[in-house]
């Protein structure tokens, strides 16, 4: 870690962990989350909506119309990925720094764009600015707190970052309707990012050494217990970028069976982001209108997680997360099987109830299992899978499109998959809250 990333942390007699404790940076952190979601949000109702119209993008031009979606998962994925081991060697604070300058060009990419490959460009930029400032919110926190305060915590962190993208949403949908779609786009834009970059240069301090402190008290006392038979059941605290990504990736099966359903929550967003808007608009819903309805989906799913993030503290990760992949499955599977702004709605909010059981306590078991000397690398790892669902998703979303030339095959997609992941979790997984799963054992 290098002499700036201490800067602005205490003396380490003065560090200590919880909520409570540290409520000033948690407070700071959350704004930063929001901010993000805010940022993200602004590209989810007028830019697909209005790509045909706006943007050149010919009329079922599916794979074309997903494209930005698939570029900004392999970007926010690997970025996610990069962020978490970068974390770990300048701080989380340079990273946050690095995200939000990386996110300046973008509202005038969108503002000048004279096609739709500006409007992909500058979702590779969302991405890269996604991938290194939601990963540090997220991972500041955890190292803030306490072991039994991480479903909370991580609850509180997508609360404020989905209840960010579903008013950037609304508010983003009455603006282009005030200003017009470039100039609404562009105004928001600028205020979200700058205000962000002033805050994370004035208030946000440096939390790597709650971390250190935290590694410091566990030692080698920390094990993975691994589940797979190749798998060592003493894990160093530290390991390699590859082993971390190994371990993550297959080679422990719990791990494994939650970045899985990582990766395929997110056709859900992908869906939500891509495809919904383009859906109720061809069937005559006004832009605020989207907002709305999209909107429902993001305000239970960010609000819902006040309360599903502080249950996994209580009852468990594994029930919550399983539960919350198979009635996200069921919300996304009722959008096409009625008609009209209260049933599309109802859907939405059904997605969203099932996205915020799984959302922050799929986060919450990688946590749980990852010691704190590489818990940023395994986050990022996590998030890696999750965020390139993003990808892999939008492409299954647009190649189910093109091949039917039609919307709900793309919607029965993931639907399908929801319900299939949520039994390979059910299959591979098991408890992994500490105090539960050590009762258990």
């Amino acid at each position: 870690m290098t002499a700036d990333a201490f800067r602005k942390a205490p003396a380490a007699g003065n560090l200590a962990h919880g909520l409570r404790e540290n409520v000033g940076q948690v407070l700071h952190q959350l704004l930063q989350v929001l901010l993000v979601g805010l940022t993200l949000g602004m590209m989810r109702t007028v830019v697909p909506a209005l790509a045909e119209i706006e943007f050149g993008v010919a009329r079922g031009s599916f794979l074309l119309l997903t494209a930005f979606v698939m570029a900004f998962g392999v970007v926010k994925g690997a970025m996610n990925f990069v962020a978490g081991r970068l974390s770990e060697r300048v701080g989380r604070r340079r990273v946050l720094l690095w995200g939000w300058l990386m996110a300046l060009p973008i509202p005038a990419m969108i503002w000048l764009a004279p096609s739709w490959g500006w409007i992909v460009a500058a979702t590779v930029l969302l991405g890269i600015n996604q991938g290194l400032t939601w990963s540090m919110t997220q991972t500041a926190k955890l190292d803030l707190t306490r072991a039994d305060e991480r479903g909370l915590a991580l609850g509180l962190n997508e609360f404020a970052g989905y209840v960010g993208v579903a008013l950037a949403g609304v508010i983003t949908g009455y603006t282009a309707a005030a200003l017009g779609a470039r100039l609404g786009l562009l105004v928001f834009g600028l205020a979200v990012i700058v205000l962000a970059l002033a805050l994370t240069l004035w208030g946000v301090r440096e939390t790597l050494p709650w971390a250190r402190a935290e590694a410091a008290r566990h030692g080698r006392a920390w094990s993975a217990r691994p589940s797979m038979p190749d798998s060592r059941s003493d894990l160093p605290e530290s390991l390699s970028t590859w082993e971390v990504f190994a371990l993550m990736s297959w080679r422990d099966r719990r791990l494994a069976a939650v970045c899985q359903a990582g990766l395929v929550e997110k056709f859900v967003d992908a869906l939500m982001w891509v495809i919904v808007p383009v859906f109720l608009f061809q069937r005559g819903v006004d832009l605020p209108g989207i907002g709305w309805i999209v909107g429902v989906y993001g305000f239970v799913w960010g609000g819902s997680q006040l309360v599903t993030g502080r249950l996994s503290d209580q009852v468990g990760r594994f029930w919550p997360n399983v539960l919350g992949m198979w009635i996200c499955g069921a919300g996304v599977a009722l959008f096409v099987l009625g008609q009209g702004t209260g049933w599309w709605a109802m859907a939405a909010g059904v997605a969203g109830l099932g996205m915020a059981l799984l959302y922050p306590n799929l986060s919450a078991a990688v946590a749980d299992i990852a010691p704190p000397a590489w818990r940023g690398s395994a986050i990022g790892i996590y998030r890696f899978w999750r965020d390139l669902g993003y990808g892999v998703g939008a492409l299954g979303l647009g190649v189910a499109a093109h091949l039917t030339g039609a919307l709900e095959p793309a919607v029965w997609f993931v639907a399908v998959s929801m319900a299939l992941s949520g039994a390979l979790l059910w299959w591979w997984g098991e408890e992994t809250h500490p105090r539960l799963a050590q009762g258990r054992s």
